[in-house]
């Protein structure tokens, strides 16, 4: 049986149906559900999201504004591309703001965040026998465990602007033979370093585990290709 390409909208939210809509359908092209190139209907949208084409159309502007999708004159809206060119740049930015995070976190944690960080790598390695999505949302909650342990408040603003963009390149990252496996030796020695209070340790390790997750991207669109 063919599963569906997106969520079911909460109804009972007390967000605008746009805003809904929107959010299932940027959902589905950061999962990979809707695929780089694919052209989006507004009607066949409509049609499997149980809604209107309004909100629809509305979500598609959205998501143009956003970079997730492009228009084409006399075509219609397409799901946006992702080029080496954007992976290097993101990751680029990624690599540093991580550095910085684990730099600082290794000043600034708590006993109870190192605690919690000694749990999500049980969580992932967990995980990595069950699903990709699973793996995903831990992998994703480490970082942020690492963000919150900074203690700066714009650093964690400025990664959030950039999760939904790194959200399309990490579920293809970690989907990679082996790389599971890499990532949770990767989180342990990170772990290990921000324990030890060990800042230029924490940096160059946060650095090249985003650098390996970089390389493990470009590898897979080579493939491809």
């Amino acid at each position: 049986m063919e599963q569906p390409r997106f969520v079911s909208l909460n109804l009972d939210s007390y967000q605008p149906l746009r805003e809904l809509v929107f959010d299932a359908l940027r959902e589905a092209i950061i999962q990979g559900r809707l695929k780089p190139g694919e052209r989006l209907m507004e009607i066949q949208l409509a049609e499997e999201l149980g809604v209107s084409r309004t909100p629809v159309r509305e979500a598609i502007r959205k998501l143009e504004l956003e970079g997730f999708l492009v228009m084409i004159p006399r075509k219609g809206a397409y799901v946006a591309g992702i080029s080496v060119k954007d992976i290097v740049n993101i990751f680029e930015v990624r690599a540093a703001l991580e550095s910085l995070a684990a730099g600082l976190a290794a000043e600034r944690i708590t006993e109870e965040e190192l605690e919690q960080l000694e749990r999500a790598l049980v969580y992932i390695s967990e995980a990595s026998a069950n699903n990709l999505s699973a793996v995903v949302q831990t992998d994703i909650s480490f970082h942020e465990l690492i963000y919150k342990a900074s203690r700066n408040q714009r650093l964690v603003q400025i990664v959030t602007h950039l999760q939904e963009q790194i959200q399309r390149f990490r579920t293809a990252s970690l989907a990679q033979p082996g790389r599971t496996r890499t990532v949770i030796e990767e989180h342990r020695k990170i772990v290990e370093a921000i324990s030890e209070r060990n800042v230029e340790l924490a940096r160059t390790l946060a650095r090249e585990h985003i650098e390996n997750a970089e390389y493990s991207l470009l590898s897979a669109m080579r493939e491809v290709t």
